[in-house]
């Protein structure tokens, strides 16, 4: 059987799994199994399941569960609701100013945490009934923590950021030095575009009254509430950058650390505990499955030669090295209205990468262009996960429709930060070839 039959029988196999609705870990899997019998007998499974293990063996996936665990203690020490407030003292007097800084304080939380989640479930129920409550714009009170909380995928330390360099085979510590500048890009994006709404139409965003203002004490007061996220954040970071710690190293730490905060916030509880390590247990086994199913279905479909099929096909085609590299963040972008993000990443980081560096470009730089791009799939309808964290926390009066409205203009900057990237690539590179070398 030729492998262009079977590259078809693969995938259309997989898609009339995945339309089924099937979990992605059992598509994956079960195809890469079948197909492995099928064409090399059992003896097949042996060699699978021996670079399976090897594969999932790796010492950074470690860093998954610990940073993880990091989120999960940060959401439930108290941080968030520290952060709100000092931004609340400073940015409330000014029009659109409470969104402005959710946006900040996601970025915050992202640079802590790592996940999409963190942000968006703990702005969800500190930031956005206050903005509501002050008359805010519910399009941009929504869109502001659904659009901060996703940059947790961006801004470093990133769990995405560390599945695609496993996947890869790229440093995870020059993805999170890449990833820094971007994630700081879309932040700005975000909080001009609510600045200039705000300019435009005041009554959108009000300021606060002159009576709920905070003084200048009690602004100076608050700026002691940001000294835990910023030695958190030097401590995993600046270990990382530094060359002091490896990612997997530094997550142990930002575990620890997180820890700290819980107990100095008088927020360590058995309970706190349980739910930090239940919600690392379920998050984490879930990732696991499905590297695990996609490892299989990979190393099956590249045992039959795939790698050189697709190069020889682009070579054929004598087409922009450009127009190729577009076209695949079309398809990413398209997967992310349908597909978990993770799944995503399973299935197309293993085909794609190989072929961007085949044609020349940087997998760094290609890897921030994916994460964006993934970072769009937690906003967009009707799977994005954000979406339905946000649902389960919104107050009375939020529907499904409010909030797919509200992430529009959102993700709309956010493909304009992936092309702006795309366009200037050392947006992403300039800071890992500085620290680390080209």
């Amino acid at each position: 059987m030729s492998i262009e039959l079977v590259t078809i029988l693969m995938f259309a196999s997989l898609i009339v799994l995945l339309v089924t609705g099937l979990p992605i870990v059992f598509c994956l899997g079960s195809t890469g199994i079948i197909f492995a019998y099928y064409l090399w007998g059992p003896a097949a499974l042996g060699l699978v399941s021996t670079n399976l293990f090897g594969m999932m063996s790796t010492l950074t996936l470690i860093a998954i569960p610990l940073f993880v665990f990091m989120a999960y203690m940060l959401q439930s020490s108290g941080i968030g609701e520290n952060l709100y407030e000092m931004m609340h003292r400073w940015f409330g007097p000014v029009n659109g100013g409470l969104a402005m800084g959710t946006v900040a304080i996601c970025a915050v939380i992202a640079a802590m945490s790592g996940l999409s989640a963190a942000g968006t479930l703990s702005m969800g129920v500190i930031a956005l009934p206050a903005m509501l409550k002050r008359n805010y714009d519910k399009s941009i009170s929504v869109g502001s923590v659904a659009a901060g909380g996703a940059l947790g995928a961006l801004i470093p330390p990133s769990v995405p950021m560390i599945v695609y360099g496993f996947l890869a085979g790229v440093s995870v510590g020059r993805m999170f030095l890449a990833g820094v500048l971007p994630g700081f890009l879309l932040t700005f994006f975000y909080v001009v575009y609510i600045g200039i709404r705000s300019f435009i139409h005041p009554k959108l965003c009000p300021a606060l009254p002159p009576g709920e203002r905070a003084t200048w004490s009690g602004k100076l007061s608050s700026l002691r509430m940001v000294i835990l996220p910023i030695l958190l954040i030097v401590a995993v970071l600046g270990s990382i950058f530094a060359g002091i710690a490896t990612p997997t190293e530094a997550a142990a730490v930002g575990a620890f650390g997180s820890i700290l905060c819980a107990i100095v916030n008088r927020k360590l509880g058995w309970e706190s505990l349980k739910l930090a390590a239940y919600g690392t247990l379920r998050v984490t086994g879930m990732l696991m499955w499905i590297m695990s199913a996609a490892l299989v279905f990979t190393a099956v479909y590249t045992g039959l030669g795939a790698p050189q099929l697709i190069s020889d096909t682009i070579k054929a085609m004598r087409v922009s090295p450009w127009f190729i590299i577009i076209g695949m963040q079309l398809t990413i972008f398209l997967l992310g209205m349908i597909m978990d993000p993770n799944g995503i990443m399973m299935i197309t980081v293993p085909i794609y990468v190989p072929i961007a560096v085949g044609l020349g470009f940087d997998p760094v730089w290609f890897g921030i262009l994916f994460i964006v791009n993934i970072e769009c799939a937690y906003l967009t309808p009707p799977f994005g996960w954000n979406i339905f964290y946000l649902k389960s926390v919104a107050p009375e009066g939020i529907t499904l429709v409010d909030i797919y409205r509200a992430v529009i203009a959102f993700v709309a900057l956010q493909i304009l930060g992936l092309a702006t990237v795309m366009v200037f690539p050392q947006i992403a590179l300039w800071l890992p070839n500085l620290i680390i070398g080209g």
